[in-house]
């Protein structure tokens, strides 16, 4: 009952990002008259928002309720987003951006967290899976209905999706907090857990989770009396990524975003309109072809993946990109059926995104340190933000440039990295003996939650 929940908040919470960000770039830059450095910085300033909370937010899930935390996460995007509509001056509209920013993505890791704690091994791609076509689905209702009533040619014409933003954060804060006072039978909550919090009926203490065997313990490796996910932030990067099967996961997830999510928005239109002579219209058409083929076999290929391996899963991830910028360099030599194999590619990276949303987050929280599963999703998801946002200025610079082999050949080459370090991570598991299915916990005894942090070290095993 908490996940299905826990999946509609997600989604509801999605409407902002389709209702606001898909406009404020012409807004700021046409509408407001501001130009376009001003929009540009709002967009810099929401992604270094990104960057700035996801960590942070991580370590905060760590350390308290995971419920409170993506709470407070989003009704401070509440917040700044509902500012914009007194931003007369480009000062306040960059800050309420920045806000927005900060609190969109602060929620994401602590409901990364809420999604461990709320599903059992057995359903845990699942509730991933649905999470991520939630709030697909999520933002292109809100990219829809903002697209009926925004009127760009006039200032106030953007306030009601900035309202329509901050009631859906709202509303998404107040059924994450009554998932969250729904309370399971007396007995620790599951043990079987693979990341993120549980909480003691009998102390009401939270402690952290075992992200490999779903016991509850509070580690202190560095001896300071603090548990790990308070360590500073240097010696929390060494512990997360300690073990080689996290460094290839990092590779992976980080080449991934590269190969695909960099330019979804931006490199991909301008390739299909400066070299493919692709109808603007096309481009449309080709998301909303990604987000059904997304809608229409999530469900399907989480049932057929279930017994597979994740590493092995992310590697068919990649390759699904590598073919897929095959068919876009070969699109450039037949002109006329350019725009079908351009909007078709939309559709075979949807294929890979249905496999790779139930299947990278479990993975990183199986890998993460006890009591730093929250920390590591917020690195990992600050990671993936940061290239993610290089992809846009990449594109211009080589497309601009009239190097379209080179934009072409990167991300070839980058989807192969991609397959690589899948690969590396499944050596590293079977070199360890970790199980290879990111949801393949077996559930240990959870022992008592202490109230205080131990002084004794406690190793990782």
């Amino acid at each position: 009952m908490r996940a299905r929940l826990l999946i509609l908040a997600s989604a509801i919470g999605s409407l902002g990002w389709g209702a606001v960000l898909p406009y404020q770039y012409a807004y700021a830059a046409d509408t407001r008259d501001w130009g376009a450095l001003v929009a540009a910085g709002a967009s810099s300033l929401f992604s270094i928002g990104a960057l700035v909370a996801a960590p942070l937010a991580g370590r905060l899930a760590d350390r308290f309720d995971p419920v409170h935390v993506a709470v407070i996460a989003q009704l401070l995007g509440a917040a700044g987003v509902a500012s914009l509509v007194f931003a007369d001056v480009p000062g306040l509209f960059l800050a309420g951006m920045l806000v927005f920013g900060l609190g969109l993505s602060a929620a994401v890791p602590a409901k990364q967290v809420l999604a461990l704690n709320w599903s059992s091994s057995d359903d845990r791609r699942k509730v991933f899976a649905y999470k991520f076509t939630g709030e697909a689905l999520g933002m292109a209702a809100g990219a829809f209905l903002a697209g009926l009533v925004v009127d760009l040619d006039r200032a106030d014409g953007l306030d009601i999706g900035f309202v329509m933003a901050a009631g859906g954060f709202v509303l998404s804060s107040a059924i994450i907090a009554l998932a969250g006072r729904l309370r399971l039978p007396a007995r620790v909550a599951p043990a079987d857990v693979s990341g993120g919090r549980a909480m003691s009926t009998a102390t009401g203490a939270f402690g952290a989770v075992d992200a490999a065997t779903g016991a509850i313990a509070v580690v202190d490796l560095d001896g300071d009396g603090r548990p790990d996910g308070a360590a500073g932030s240097r010696g929390a990067l060494r512990v997360i990524f300690a073990q080689p099967a996290m460094r290839w996961t990092v590779v992976v997830t980080i080449a991934l975003a590269l190969g695909f999510y960099a330019q979804f928005e931006s490199g991909l239109p301008a390739y299909g309109i400066t070299v493919l002579d692709v109808d603007p219209a096309a481009i449309g058409i080709a998301a909303a072809i990604n987000c059904v083929v997304i809608v229409a076999l999530q469900v399907i290929v989480v049932k057929l993946t279930a017994k597979r391996s994740a590493p092995a899963l992310l590697m068919a991830v990649g390759s699904i990109w590598v073919v897929s910028w095959l068919i876009l360099s070969a699109a450039q030599f037949s002109p006329g059926i350019a725009t079908a194999l351009f909007v078709m590619t939309y559709g075979i990276f949807a294929v890979g995104e249905t496999i790779y949303s139930p299947v990278l987050n479990p993975l990183t929280a199986q890998l993460a340190p006890k009591g730093m599963v929250g920390q590591t999703l917020g690195t990992i998801a600050a990671l993936q933000t940061a290239f993610s946002a290089a992809g846009p200025l990449v594109a211009g610079v080589l497309l601009g440039a009239g190097l379209t082999d080179v934009f072409l050949g990167m991300h070839v080459a980058v989807s192969v990295i991609a397959v690589f370090a899948a690969w590396r991570i499944k050596r590293a598991l079977a070199a360890s003996g970790s199980p290879a299915r990111a949801d393949a916990v077996e559930p240990t005894p959870a022992p008592r939650v202490r109230e205080e942090p131990p002084t004794a070290s406690v190793p990782i095993t």
